[in-house]
């Protein structure tokens, strides 16, 4: 079982990093697309553009709802089944986001639900 690891995309990559997702769906601002080293660019694990710009309204306040929201857009994606069974096979794998709030954004609740399902192997 990999273990998940989360980073902003602003800070640098370390050896330890792994496997490097990009797990937003619109690039980085501020990021040349040379300048960051990333592996996968999985857009198709992220929020829904509906839940996404919803949420931006008020992220403090819509924070429970939106971790339900998207653990189910997660439970009932094939896109994320497919990205399980990718990085069985490493042993780190680091999810970048770009989000300047480090406690309310979606790669914290991408990286809970794939810990909770690898757990299950």
């Amino acid at each position: 079982m990999p273990e998940i690891k989360l980073k902003r995309v602003y800070e640098d990559p370390s050896a330890d990093d792994g496997f490097r997702v990009l797990v937003d769906k619109l690039w980085p601002r501020g990021v040349k697309k040379e300048h960051l080293k990333y592996d996968e660019w999985a857009k198709g694990i992220t929020p829904s553009a509906t839940i996404r710009k919803w949420f931006h309204e008020d992220p403090e306040g819509r924070w429970s709802d939106f971790v339900t929201l998207y653990q189910k857009e997660l439970s009932q994606s094939e896109d994320v089944k497919t990205f399980v069974d990718e990085i069985r096979k490493y042993k780190e794998v680091t999810l970048l986001y770009a989000s300047h709030d480090t406690v309310h954004n979606h790669a914290i609740i991408l990286k809970d639900y794939l810990d909770r399902i690898l757990a299950k192997d």
